[in-house]
């Protein structure tokens, strides 16, 4: 499920996304700085080696989209993340991944406020692609990421939905985009659905995102299983 961009600085071009690496291992590094520079508009303008560095080198260089290990010394991927998105006035995506089993960390990085998860032996071409759509402003999920992610949320204590500002305060329709979204509809499918434009079903879903006060989709998604609104299953 493919559940702004901060302006680059002119040294590197409008239309360059800034790439922050954090990984432990320099090697891991070198390889995605490798895939990352050969192409055209991706920049790499920083690289941490722990969760402490990773928060140093965000305020510092401004990224696009952060790639994010998440196990790592002295702090982790996931509270980084967390840190991360406390910054001031911050615009960055942060990408998880990791060699690990997804169960054990699926859940806490997504409400850490990351915008994707995938394994690091992805191909470089789906790597690259997972950047973009993060940078546009979109959340990605692989399907499996997608299951283990409802497996996990249906497995805590429901919300309560009084307790979410803003959830009450959905349209009908702003709801029904919401559930499409939840059962992993893309834009275009949940237009198709609703004999909508697409146009005006990202118009729905921004509303959706504005009043639910979440980030993106995943964010959405998240909320949506916590609160019942979507169940999973049905």
């Amino acid at each position: 499920m493919a559940l702004a961009v901060q302006p680059a600085l002119s040294k590197y071009g409008a239309d360059m996304i800034r790439v922050l690496l954090v990984d432990d291992q320099l090697m891991v590094r070198t390889g995605f700085r490798m895939i990352l520079e050969a192409e055209s508009d991706l920049v790499v303008v920083g690289e941490a080696a722990t969760g402490t560095e990773a928060v140093d080198e965000c305020r510092q260089k401004r990224p696009d989209v952060i790639l994010m290990d998440i196990r790592m010394p002295q702090m982790d991927g996931i509270e980084a993340t967390k840190r991360i998105n406390q910054l001031p006035d911050n615009g960055a995506r942060v990408l998880m991944l990791t060699t690990f089993d997804l169960r054990d960390y699926v859940y806490a990085a997504l409400r850490a406020g990351a915008s994707g998860f995938m394994l690091k032996d992805a191909p470089p071409e789906q790597l690259v692609e997972a950047i973009h759509v993060v940078a546009n402003g979109d959340a990605l999920l692989a399907p499996s990421v997608t299951r283990l992610l409802i497996e996990e949320v249906a497995k805590r204590p429901r919300l309560s939905s009084q307790t979410v500002p803003g959830l009450s305060d959905l349209t009908e329709r702003e709801h029904e985009v919401l559930v499409l979204v939840a059962r992993g509809m893309s834009n275009s499918e949940i237009a198709e659905s609703l004999y909508l434009g697409e146009a005006t079903v990202k118009t729905h879903l921004g509303r959706v995102l504005t009043k639910l006060g979440v980030r993106d989709r995943v964010q959405a998604v998240v909320l949506a299983y916590e609160t019942g609104v979507v169940t999973p299953g049905v």
